[in-house]
């Protein structure tokens, strides 16, 4: 005899409505007229009124590249002179929150969703990704969803993040692991 499974569904994501599917149309037609043109740093004040404009929230002084890519604005907070490098894909349908003085380097990806693939239909799970202040994410790195990376830490070029990260390590690989402390130098 087979038990009943028991699904706890206010841990998924049922707001694909037409409502969120028209503000995703006008977000992505914004970006590719307003905002993917003007990739000179010059523009960074317009790029960042744009993404306030659609609800993201952004620090003094934060540098958005103009080819990141962000799939949701109003799921967005970036900190005080933090940078989200050239093609960065900020893949936020859960929320993403980096902190102050980060650097999220090109062509990483922010994952902040997945899909439940114990249920026959997939749904979908928001896992939010936090980023805390003094943290350097290289080149390509991957974060997956749900992941917290602590204070002042590294993460490896081209790493897989897929657990907690602690503060002021460097960590790195796939899947990262620990590679050594950060010990700031003066």
């Amino acid at each position: 005899m087979k038990e009943a499974l028991v699904v706890n569904l206010a841990a998924y994501d049922f707001s694909f409505s037409i409502s969120n599917k028209l503000c995703r149309l006008l977000w992505n037609c914004t970006y590719w007229i307003f905002v993917r043109p003007f990739n000179l740093s010059i523009f960074r004040e317009y790029r960042t009124l744009i993404l306030k404009l659609f609800g993201a929230k952004i620090g003094k002084n934060a540098h958005i590249y103009a080819s990141a890519r962000i799939w949701a604005p109003w799921n967005l907070e970036i900190g005080e002179h933090s940078i989200l490098g050239p093609k960065v894909d900020c893949y936020n349908q859960g929320k993403i929150i980096i902190g102050d003085h980060t650097v999220i380097s090109q062509k990483s990806y922010l994952c902040a969703s997945s899909h439940d693939y114990k249920i026959y239909n997939f749904p979908l799970i928001l896992k939010p990704i936090t980023i805390e202040d003094q943290v350097w994410i290289a080149a390509d790195a991957f974060i997956g969803p749900g992941v917290k990376i602590s204070q002042g830490s590294v993460i490896a070029a081209r790493s897989s993040v897929f657990t907690n990260i602690d503060p002021w390590v460097v960590a790195g690989g796939n899947p990262a692991n620990y590679i050594k402390d950060r010990v700031m130098k003066i």
